[in-house]
């Protein structure tokens, strides 16, 4: 019996490689695939998505909070909801917080719709994929190295877009980030949980305040370890189904002078099982206190735990509190954000900072050219900004929004056999207004009606 060939073989060249496919890898492989260049996008799980379809069931980001919403994303993202909406119902709803209109789908069908578009444009998904290491010459990444069924396999490509959410090619690459927790105190983990069987018109009599305070109660109680205090329950396009955001788990610690988060294998380890240990307390919180639930069950888990924050690339500029707050325009910005400041630090409750009502900030291009890398872009969560302005930015839509003109930007750099940071800025501007994005801060409304015969949100 022989023992297989370690030695890495080669898989592909492409002329862009995305890593990672959550809301922004996927919508970056759609964007340069749709320029005419090749593209593979590696992902780590089974289907692509990332949190958009292993953790969550809302986007939020598409449009400002408030009393007169404004819709600041569009484009790809737009398409994404359209294909939700040819699968099933698909609910607007507002947010428990204030944070603006979300867009509530079934995550099932999302793994579709991200799959379709995808291929359908010309991408190449590579999916069971997980990056092991990068080869650098002269901060130009040449090719990756995957780790596959069939053992490790090199990728090579011209454009690269880091949108791993973690920064994992960066991290390889040898380029410079943030790790979360260094300098301010990391966003906490999340085990989302889902359950049936609940009585919505029961259930829509208790206000966020009254859920609160019955948490708090039940908490001081003893009987409940629930370290989350005003988490979070809403409707779903299934009948009788709820999905929550409660639960709250440390993302980091530190061991001297190190900072170890959920980049760590084994922190990441202990989270995953700490938070479905903790998810049944809050069910067992429910079903016992919350009217409506008394004869509900789980359903399910989220695949894998919620990460809001891990590493955070140095880009061309970092994008910081004061410039979300102050609702600052770029000439280079290439995405809008309206959402707020949303910290899920350590304790009982989550702290809120708004923009000015119905401002945005706008999102440089710059923030998603990898200081340290000539052919490598960033996209998602782990592109550059300060903690408090990634607590922002980092909203579903907006990762989308980044993922387009970053996917945009790779395919422009690819075909035309230069680097990102050469792409005139004028150009991508252009061609993200001709593929619908919204770059300028609407002077309208535009919210659709909610659907009549969904209840509304509790």
């Amino acid at each position: 019996m022989t023992s297989p060939s370690v030695a890495p073989r080669p898989f592909a060249t492409a002329d862009v490689v995305v890593v990672g496919s959550g809301a922004a890898g996927s919508t970056a492989a759609i964007a340069a695939a749709r320029t005419g260049a090749s593209v593979l996008l590696i992902e780590k799980l089974p289907f692509l998505g990332g949190n958009s379809t292993a953790v969550l069931d809302t986007f939020y980001g598409f449009y400002t909070p408030g009393a007169v919403p404004h819709k600041v994303v569009g484009g790809i993202p737009d398409e994404v909801v359209a294909g939700l909406r040819q699968l099933g119902p698909v609910i607007e709803r507002p947010n428990t917080y204030g944070a603006g209109t979300g867009v509530t789908y079934l995550a099932e069908h999302l793994k579709v719709v991200w799959e379709r578009l995808v291929t359908d444009a010309g991408a190449r998904p590579l999916l069971h994929a997980f990056l092991q290491a990068a080869t650098v010459r002269d901060g130009r990444v040449d090719e990756v190295l995957v780790a596959t069924k069939a053992g490790l396999v090199r990728v090579a490509g011209r454009v690269f877009v880091d949108a791993s959410g973690d920064a994992d090619l960066c991290f390889h690459a040898g380029f410079g980030y943030e790790q979360a927790g260094e300098l301010d105190a990391a966003q906490t983990l999340t085990t989302t949980f889902r359950l049936v069987g609940v009585d919505m018109t029961r259930r829509r009599q208790i206000p966020k305040a009254e859920l609160h305070r019955l948490m708090a109660e039940a908490a001081a109680s003893g009987a409940y370890d629930l370290p989350r205090r005003e988490g979070s329950d809403h409707i779903t396009p299934v009948e009788g189904m709820v999905a929550t955001v409660m639960t709250r788990l440390d993302s980091y610690r530190r061991e001297g002078d190190r900072v170890v988060n959920a980049t760590d294998p084994e922190l990441l380890t202990q989270a995953e099982i700490a938070g479905r240990r903790q998810a049944l307390e809050y069910v067992r919180f429910l079903v016992d206190r919350v009217p409506g639930y008394e004869h509900a069950s789980l359903a399910a888990f989220s695949t894998q735990i919620g990460v809001r924050e891990t590493r955070r690339v140095y880009g061309d500029h970092r994008l910081t509190r004061d410039e979300v707050l102050g609702a600052t325009r770029f000439e280079d910005q290439v995405a809008l954000c309206g959402a707020p400041i949303e910290d899920h630090h350590g304790g009982a409750d989550t702290v809120w900072q708004y923009l000015p009502e119905g401002e945005v900030v706008g999102i440089p291009y710059r923030t998603l050219l990898v200081r340290d890398a000539a052919n490598v872009l960033v996209a998602g969560r782990c592109f550059s900004a300060t903690h408090d302005a990634q607590a922002s930015v980092r909203s579903m839509a907006q990762c989308m929004a980044m993922g387009q003109a970053a996917g945009t930007a790779a395919g422009l750099a690819a075909l035309a056999a230069t680097d990102p940071r050469d792409v005139p800025v004028q150009r991508l501007q252009d061609r993200l207004r001709h593929d619908g994005a919204v770059l300028e801060p609407p002077t309208t409304t535009v919210v659709e009606a909610p659907d009549a015969a969904i209840p509304s949100a509790p």
